[in-house]
């Protein structure tokens, strides 16, 4: 037997509390009959009483707030197997973790603001599968697909810039790597979601997305940053926060290329937003594009089903109640 609201055990304190009550209430009306006449007369003035009666009708009261609250506590006993199937989607988020993610335009980095968005996208999975790539001038798989997002969220946590020793920004290698991170053979069901600022240093990132497509990956492009662009703040060897140079000395402005963005979606049958601080994207393309995806079944399993049984305690109680009423506390007269 299991109960399906434990919580409601704690009202059994009422029992012992109505039992202290019913022996005050007996005792102060003893009492009372007392005060207006001498104990050895009480028997013959309470001739029409049945104090035995009275009593059951206490033990009856009891029984049915016992019956009450194991009803509420909602007791199951007996079951049934049923098949219960999962289904979702294959989800790779692929987040750019190149130095100019540190850009301030969106608040309080375009990194950090990332990362957030895809803890949050996590409150919206339904049974879909999810994993990481995190990506610079190289890339790597840093959480294989799972339907543990708590296990992802840890790695989530440990992305920064710092994670990627090789500078720059391929996106071509980061759809290469989510590409060999799905699993099956099936040209279907799957989704990569890339997040970065667009702005690519090597490789051709649309003849990866052509490789993508061909395996079935749609791929959703999220497009972080403005077009004006921001300076990159980095620290020194002193500490202090300074503006990224290049090679030659000059300041480096990282701005947002959509159009390889909007590209690369085009290819894959995808989508492209644009985020910013308030309404970062995910949501969006979750709920509009991947969650209306067709779904594959993830797992198959026999789960038990217990039987609801609260209704029996139910119709107990009801029947001591009626017995309650029909019984008479008055001595029947001969």
């Amino acid at each position: 037997m299991i109960f399906r609201e434990m919580r409601f055990v704690y009202f059994f304190w009422l029992i012992p509390v109505l039992i202290l009550f019913f022996v005050w209430a007996f005792r102060s009306r003893r009492k009372a009959l007392e005060s207006f006449s001498d104990s050895h007369l009480l028997p013959m003035l309470t001739t029409s009483v049945n104090w035995r009666m009275k009593k059951l009708k206490a033990i009856l009261l009891l029984l049915v707030l016992c019956f009450l609250i194991f009803a509420l506590m909602g007791p199951k006993w007996g079951f049934k197997w049923h098949e219960v199937k999962r289904q979702g989607i294959d989800i790779i988020v692929a987040i750019d973790t190149s130095r100019s993610m540190l850009a301030q335009d969106v608040k309080p980095n375009r990194l950090e603001r990332s990362k957030l968005a895809v803890e949050e996208l996590l409150d919206l999975l339904q049974g879909d599968r999810i994993g990481l790539v995190a990506f610079a001038g190289g890339s790597f798989l840093q959480c294989p697909l799972t339907l543990d997002y708590g296990a992802l969220s840890i790695a989530l946590s440990a992305v920064d810039t710092e994670l990627i020793p090789r500078g720059g920004t391929s996106i071509n290698g980061a759809i290469r790597t989510a590409i060999k991170a799905f699993e099956g053979k099936a040209k279907k069901y799957k989704a990569l979601i890339l997040i970065t600022d667009g702005e690519d240093h090597e490789g051709d990132p649309e003849k990866a997305a052509e490789e993508a497509s061909e395996q079935g990956i749609k791929i959703f492009c999220v497009g972080v940053g403005t077009k004006d662009g921001e300076l990159i703040p980095v620290m020194d060897e002193m500490g202090n926060v300074i503006f990224l140079k290049d090679n030659k000395g000059q300041v480096v402005k990282s701005s947002l290329d959509e159009s390889s963005l909007q590209k690369i979606a085009l290819k894959t049958g995808g989508g492209y937003v644009r985020a910013s601080g308030a309404e970062y994207g995910l949501d969006l393309i979750y709920n509009e594009k991947i969650a209306n995806m067709e779904k594959r079944d993830l797992e198959s399993k026999l789960q038990k089903r217990y039987e609801e049984r609260y209704q029996i305690p139910v119709i107990i109680a009801l029947g001591l109640i009626c017995m309650e009423i029909f019984v008479s506390d008055r001595r029947r007269r001969v």
